[in-house]
C-alpha cells in the first residue's frame, strides 16, 4: 500500500539535496526456502546489499560498502526522472506465492513503500489494473540495479 507522509527520522542530509533512502526487496518462499535480493541506499551513502538463495545450499551473501554523493545523487536523480512518486499501489497485484516486491523511497520530505507481487513479464504489467503506473514500477527497479554498473559501485 502506497503511503506518502512526512519523513523525519533526523538522518542528515546529504551532499545534493535533502535526505535520501531507498530500500528494494524481491522474494518468495519455496522448495528453497526464503529467497530474496534486498539492498538500500541510505542517506549517510551507505548501501547495503543481501542475496539468499538456498539453491544447491548456497549460503546468504550480504555485503556494505560506502558510496560517493555523486552515486547517491545519480540513484536519486534516476527515481525524480521516474515519476514514481507521483504513484498509487492500490491497483496493483497483491503479492502471492510466486512472490513479492517492495519499494520504500524517502526524499525529503516525501514517503512512499510500494508492494506487489513479483512482475514476470509486461505481459503482466499490461494486464494489470493500473499498467501505466506498474509500467514505471517495473522499468525502475529494473533501472536502479543497473545503477551499480552505471556508477562503477565497487563488486557486491
Amino acid at each position: 500500500m502506497a503511503a506518502v507522509g512526512g519523513a523525519g527520522n533526523g538522518a542528515g542530509e546529504e551532499a545534493g539535496g535533502a535526505e535520501f533512502y531507498l530500500r528494494y526487496y524481491v522474494g518468495h518462499k519455496g522448495k528453497f526456502g526464503h529467497e530474496f535480493l534486498e539492498f538500500e541506499f541510505r542517506p549517510d551513502g551507505k548501501l547495503r546489499y543481501a542475496n539468499n538463495s538456498n539453491y544447491k545450499n548456497d549460503t546468504m551473501i550480504r555485503k556494505e560498502v560506502f558510496v560517493s554523493p555523486s552515486v547517491l545523487r545519480e540513484a536519486r536523480r534516476i527515481i525524480q526522472d521516474s515519476e514514481i512518486m507521483k504513484e498509487d499501489d492500490s491497483n496493483w497485484p497483491e503479492p502471492d506465492r510466486v512472490g513479492r516486491q517492495e519499494l520504500e523511497i524517502v526524499m525529503g520530505n516525501e514517503h512512499i513503500s510500494f508492494t506487489t507481487s513479483k512482475i514476470g513479464s509486461l505481459v503482466d504489467v499490461q494486464t494489470s489494473k493500473d499498467p501505466e503506473g506498474l509500467r514505471i514500477f517495473y522499468y525502475l527497479v529494473q533501472s536502479i540495479p543497473c545503477a551499480k554498473l552505471i556508477c562503477n559501485i565497487p563488486d557486491l
